[in-house]
């Protein structure tokens, strides 16, 4: 069918859904603003993360693209108006990280109550000292989350 270069790394299991759909799957990785420009002609779709700047230039090497695929939340990393201009959709995936980022958020949450990192570091420099670094427990403590969006919602939920 058509041919997408995937820049950045993104899971195999996707990658092999745009294989089974019978296109043409070609993986360049941590290309340069150079190489980009000589890998992007002939593609039909471009799949990136944040790394990968498609400005206008690149768009307009890719005279065969129809879309950019962001696989991530922000497009801060291309030019929306010259895609636009060249008729090239732009998609992103808004919700792609929300759970990974709910999850870091509570993992360094309880890192820094119980003072994981400090008590780490204590121990690989061969020091045992287990009263110092107890930290906090959380029971019966107020969490304030500054923003309720898609990640804020899910801290809450996890947090509640």
């Amino acid at each position: 069918m058509a041919r997408i270069l995937v820049t950045e790394k993104i899971a195999e299991s996707g990658l092999d859904m745009l294989r089974e759909a019978g296109h043409e799957v070609d993986v360049q990785l941590d290309l340069d603003a150079e190489t980009l420009l000589g890998a992007v002609p002939g593609a039909a779709g471009l799949i990136i993360r944040s790394a990968t700047q498609v400005n206008a230039e690149v768009l307009a090497a890719g005279t065969d693209l129809v879309v950019v695929g962001r696989a991530g939340i922000g497009l801060d990393n291309v030019d929306v108006a010259a895609a636009t201009g060249r008729a090239v959709m732009v998609a992103n995936a808004p919700e792609s990280n929300m759970v990974s980022a709910a999850e870091q958020t509570m993992a360094l949450l309880l890192a820094t109550a119980r003072n994981v990192p400090q008590a780490h570091a204590a121990l690989k420099d061969g020091r045992w000292e287990r009263s110092k670094w107890v930290g906090v427990e959380l029971l019966d403590k107020t969490l304030g989350i500054v923003g309720l969006g898609r990640i804020g919602k899910l801290v809450a939920q996890r947090a509640g």
